[in-house]
């Protein structure tokens, strides 16, 4: 209150349209969006997501709402590589071609983001990083064990065109190891790989649940406190969670610098800056009426994406199948 900033909650969801959060325009599945091959069309719906996002935002701002999903940090997309069945999430992705990822994560990024000069539109994060495509049961606590020429070759290019190409604004960690690294407290994936390999400056978030992971499903501390240490000093700078709460013990217990959670904070605030969503900063998106949401226009470029989508598949034999 005594520097005026106001309520925020992170947890935010657009991976085909703004969820969660009232009537919005919703727009095909991400894995069918992929069989359209149509960056531009991908970007059409980016633009018109954010700008729904933005007249929800405005309005909740106007009746004093700070909750979940009101926010204008969208968990969105998810560009892992779809690999393997077992997992649930294949749907969100853009399938099993890096490359295909790339372009279609980079083209809605743009879309999402915007292209003021002063201002996010609205912020992106890409997720899940990195190689978390295994099965649903063990998602928790899986190591997903991959050659360097597969990490750097399959997993690693769809993250690195995002950061490099789009400058999204956020990355969100796996709930797996990779190669025995926890993707939420690895000072060598967040730190060398993705922001001094990949130059990548902004916020780092867990998937949810993921921080108490390190401790209940990684066995990798001794309690939560120590989870909550080895996270942000690996450079997590935000928790889908509760486990931060542990923060002060941590401190408590000499196990973590106050200096390594200031670094944090500015990551996040700077986020909030960048939104033009801090103290009395004032934007070109803060007129966008709530009316816009699921408008007849939109709803018109969901139907052309869904035509789009459509896909013709040839039996070659296969069908019928052999009792």
């Amino acid at each position: 209150k005594r520097l005026g900033i106001k309520s925020y909650n992170w947890w935010n969801e657009a991976l085909h349209g703004v969820a969660r959060a009232g009537i919005a325009t919703v727009f095909p599945q991400a894995i069918a969006l992929a069989a359209t091959f149509d960056t531009e069309l991908v970007y059409r719906i980016g633009d018109v997501v954010s700008t729904e996002g933005r007249a929800k935002y405005n309005e909740s701002q106007r009746v004093g709402d700070y909750n979940i999903y009101k926010g204008l940090t969208f968990w969105s997309p998810n560009i892992n590589i779809f690999r393997d069945p077992r997992w649930g999430r294949g749907h969100e992705t853009y399938g099993e071609d890096p490359f295909l990822t790339s372009k279609m994560g980079v083209s809605y990024i743009k879309g999402l983001q915007g292209n003021d000069t002063r201002h996010l539109k609205a912020a992106a994060c890409i997720k899940h990083f990195i190689a978390h495509s295994g099965p649903e049961g063990i998602r928790h606590g899986f190591n997903a064990t991959v050659s360097k020429k597969d990490f750097y070759e399959t997993y690693l290019p769809a993250f690195a065109a995002c950061i490099k190409e789009a400058n999204v604004e956020a990355v969100m960690g796996a709930y797996n190891r990779v190669n025995g690294e926890i993707c939420c407290a690895s000072q060598k994936l967040i730190y060398e790989l993705l922001r001094n390999k990949l130059g990548f400056d902004g916020h780092f978030v867990s998937d949810c649940g993921a921080i108490h992971d390190i401790f209940s499903a990684h066995r990798a501390a001794a309690d939560l406190s120590e989870a909550a240490a080895m996270a942000v000093k690996a450079g997590c700078d935000l928790n889908c969670g509760s486990v931060y709460t542990n923060l002060l013990l941590a401190i408590e217990k000499g196990i973590i610098d106050e200096k390594a959670i200031d670094e944090c904070v500015e990551r996040l605030i700077t986020t909030r800056i960048k939104l033009g969503i801090l103290g009395n900063d004032t934007t070109v998106f803060d007129k966008i009426p709530y009316h816009v949401n699921d408008c007849k226009e939109h709803a018109e470029l969901s139907l052309l994406a869904a035509k789009k989508c459509i896909t013709l598949l040839k039996n070659d034999g296969l069908l019928p199948l052999n009792k």
